[in-house]
């Protein structure tokens, strides 16, 4: 069973950011079922690592999106962001010195990541679909859209 489902209300309508957010859903239910599975130390590490360096990968592309787009308030979500990820990253050195945070850790980003979309990114969704299609529609020319999957996640 999955600690967290994807719900309907979470979509936000830009295919790209929604399959990013289920990308980490999916990652924090791996990180529940490695800890749930009586994984190792190591196991847990792994996810954990891969989780905060996806969501590092989709910060930095949403936030470029952001910028791409001309959102009037992409400086407060960075800031948004930057503050989750020093949160995060106390998590990880309190985890690298040997602390079990896996369970506080879920908590946090089960409610984080759901308010987060819920809120904060849906501000942005008429600011991003207004400048989509052009977005998009470079794609094949190898614009925005194209270099900057390359460059987040490949």
């Amino acid at each position: 069973m999955s600690y967290l489902v994807w719900q309907d209300d979470l979509n936000t309508g830009i295919q790209v950011i929604d399959d990013q957010h289920k990308r980490i859903v999916d990652m924090i239910n791996s990180l529940h079922r490695a800890k749930a599975g009586g994984g190792s130390g190591g196991e847990v590490a792994e996810v954990l690592n891969g989780l905060v360096d996806y969501t590092l990968s989709h910060f930095a592309f949403e936030e470029s999106l952001l910028e791409e787009a001309g959102y009037e308030f992409t400086r407060p979500h960075k800031r948004v962001h930057e503050i989750f990820i020093g949160r995060v990253k106390d998590f990880n050195l309190r985890f690298q010195a040997g602390e079990d945070i896996t369970d506080e850790l879920l908590g946090l980003l089960s409610r984080w990541l759901f308010n987060h979309i819920r809120s904060d990114d849906a501000g942005y969704v008429p600011a991003i679909k207004d400048s989509m299609n052009s977005l998009v529609s470079n794609q094949q020319a190898g614009g925005w859209f194209s270099r900057s999957m390359k460059k987040f996640f490949n």
